[in-house]
């Protein structure tokens, strides 16, 4: 970037700053979008699931 060389070059047309402004904008968040995010650790255990101490019908009222 720094060695002086234009980044973006404009062949057909008039582009003013707002408009290379916005191009570069877009062209970064699509270069950034493609980067993967790292996942999360995995925890080990239950998953917040606690089963019941002891079986209960569907209609009992315990």
């Amino acid at each position: 970037m720094g060695n002086g060389k234009p980044m973006l070059r404009v062949v057909r047309g008039q582009a003013d700053a707002e408009e290379l402004a916005a191009l570069a904008v877009v062209l970064l968040a699509l270069q950034g979008a493609g980067e993967e995010q790292p996942e999360p650790p995995h925890r080990e255990g239950s998953g917040g699931w606690r089963s019941p101490g002891a079986y209960r019908a569907p209609g009992s009222w315990r």
